[in-house]
């Protein structure tokens, strides 16, 4: 079986027969330009070349995903059934009544992403962070594959192999109406909102998902949580329609950002008067203390062999940046082996890996951030290094330039992958990369589309 690089070797030879493939590049870029794949006003960087991957890599990333979606589940479970087993996590007594908050229907993670680093010459992965509801990405995907579609360079590669994406849509909209399918206060032809603080989230994406909801007959809103009003017995939104269902996509620390504005909605969740999907419970493996608690004897006896052996695998080192839990000494001496991430924030935010700064800079982020100074609590994480593969950097200005003077440098760039999960089954891959160790937008992180070659359909 040929390996993800032999086929973007290939994929590099096709380029350089096309003699960079300008005119594809230049269409490729105007198409995204002009794209719905706006995040936070600004359209995302992409690269022209796809990731391509093997059956064998499907094969991992499914079994993977879905084994986390099951050990997330238990937890999740325990942690509404234990009151004692609810001491695994330090969280804001907010959250805590949040998360209990009941769910009513029988799904317990609808939605997760969990990103990983897969390594591609032995198939081992590594787990980066898990992510619920408020995740993104699928639009991208989406819009980054429509742009290369008609490419002359993927044209041919696809007339030499079988490839298909990732179909993020259509398969999300099956998901939420079978498990709103299972609420016990169901009613015939719901009203759905998908419903987030706009500032804080990707409403083009949401904008979409709501006219293919219209396509089907069931008809949905975006709307912002704080404009909702609750009256005791119906949840409406700010033109007065009324809201059966949600689909949450506001993660749970921007909901305790903004306790009182959003209070309309959780005193409807609290009366049982719509359904959340997911449920604030997916906040468990949205905040990063999941990794620790994966690893604690509680947890462990719960979990079967297989289980345990597992989170061995894939879960990196976790524990709380405090001198209570970790050798801090150790750690400052030793940066290249360690990044440290706030426990409960997203975007990258204030995630430091040691192997990018200098020591100077990483002592001055040890004494901002270790035993609570921030004001909230940080983990250290062993610093996973991501397999690096081949790419065209994004295409930013060739629209100014002549044809012989588009650059064609391939580059070498590390690699994280989005695995989506719906309602526990493994549906595509967010795929992620950067120049830099830490791969997010803010370090100049770039989106590539994900293509399945030679797989089964």
């Amino acid at each position: 079986m040929p390996s993800n690089a032999d086929y973007t070797r290939e994929y590099f030879d096709i380029l350089e027969g096309l003699r960079g493939d300008v005119p594809g590049r230049r269409a490729a870029f105007a198409y995204m330009q002009s794209s719905t794949a706006i995040v936070h006003h600004r359209v995302v960087a992409s690269s022209y070349v796809p990731r391509l991957f093997n059956k064998e890599t499907h094969k991992v990333m499914k079994d993977t995903a879905e084994t986390a979606h099951r050990i997330l589940c238990k937890v999740i479970q325990r942690y509404l059934d234990d009151p004692a087993y609810r001491r695994v996590f330090d969280f804001d007594p907010r959250l805590e009544e949040l998360i209990l908050l009941p769910r009513g229907y029988d799904s317990l993670l609808p939605f997760a992403r969990v990103d990983t680093f897969l390594d591609e010459d032995d198939y081992r992965v590594r787990f980066c962070e898990f992510n619920g509801d408020g995740s993104s990405g699928m639009n991208e995907n989406r819009e980054i594959g429509n742009s290369i579609a008609d490419s002359p360079a993927f044209k041919e590669f696809a007339s030499r192999h079988r490839v298909r994406g990732c179909e993020l849509f259509e398969s999300w909209i099956d998901a939420f109406l079978g498990i709103y399918a299972t609420y016990e206060r169901r009613v015939d032809n719901p009203r759905i909102a998908i419903c987030d603080y706009p500032e804080n989230g990707v409403v083009d994406e949401f904008r979409i998902f709501a006219e293919l909801f219209g396509k089907r007959g069931v008809e949905c809103v975006v709307a912002d949580v704080r404009d909702l009003a609750f009256d005791g017995e119906a949840l409406r939104d700010a033109e007065g329609g009324r809201v059966d269902a949600i689909w949450r996509r506001c993660v749970t620390n921007d909901v305790i950002d903004h306790w009182d504005e959003s209070q309309q909605l959780i005193n409807a969740v609290r009366a049982q008067k719509v359904a959340l999907i997911g449920s604030f419970a997916g906040h468990i493996v949205h905040d990063k203390q999941i990794f620790k608690a994966l690893f604690d004897k509680r947890t462990v006896a719960f979990l079967d062999a297989d289980e345990v052996s597992f989170i061995e695998q894939t879960v990196p080192l976790t524990a709380f940046l405090d001198d209570d839990h970790v050798n801090l000494p150790q750690i400052r001496a030793n940066k290249d082996e360690w990044i440290i991430k706030p426990t409960d924030h997203y975007g990258a935010d204030d995630v430091h890996a040691g192997c990018h700064v200098s020591q100077e800079e990483w002592e001055e982020l040890l004494d901002r951030f270790a035993n609570n100074r921030a004001g909230h609590p940080f983990i250290v994480q062993r610093y996973i290094r991501p397999f690096k593969t081949l790419t065209l950097p994004p295409d930013a200005g060739i629209e100014e330039l002549a044809d012989e003077d588009v650059p064609f440098e391939p580059q070498m760039y590390n690699n994280l992958n989005g695995l989506y999960l719906y309602d526990g089954r493994f549906q595509g891959v967010f795929s992620r990369l950067g120049p830099l160790p830490t791969i997010s937008k803010q370090m100049k992180g770039i989106t590539a589309a994900t293509i399945w070659v030679d797989g089964d359909e």
